[in-house]
């Protein structure tokens, strides 16, 4: 498979930060720091334009870093990107802290899965097969 990338920012195009690590991290493309305050959301931009293969999609997921250490996450997440999506990769972020959190320029604020996905002939029915757990929702497969 193959990722073509156009890179519109002031970044190196972004890499695998570890030999098995699944996302690649993404680097904000902004001029000047940029601040949320608490409970607040801001589209940051990353300068990159992604073609994905039919078949494939790209996942926008938070760092874990950022999460636990600023509160800073993704709120959309996973944000997907579709294969037939041709404009600028946006990021979501929110500030979920207590404290403004500042974005400095090219720091990494997300990262990005690439993973395979099926589309399914669509079937309408009047009627689903039993399964022991029925329709029990949130809680019904076992203990909390």
């Amino acid at each position: 498979m193959v990722l073509k990338i156009i890179n519109k920012s002031k970044n190196a195009l972004p890499k695998y930060e570890s030999a098995q690590a699944a996302g690649l991290d993404i680097r904000c493309n902004i001029d000047a720091p940029v601040t949320l305050a608490p409970m607040e959301r801001k589209l940051i931009p990353t300068g990159l334009f992604i073609e994905l293969p039919a078949g494939y999609e790209a996942q926008i997921r938070p760092r874990s870093g950022l999460a636990l250490k600023r509160g800073l996450t993704v709120l959309n997440t996973p944000g997907t990107i579709d294969a037939d999506y041709r404009g600028e990769v946006g990021v979501i972020l929110i500030n979920l802290s207590g404290e403004p959190q500042t974005i400095e320029p090219g720091e990494r604020i997300c990262q990005m899965v690439i993973a395979r996905h099926e589309t399914p002939d669509i079937v309408e029915v009047t009627e689903l097969s039993d399964t022991e757990r029925g329709a029990g929702g949130f809680g019904h497969s076992g203990e909390l």
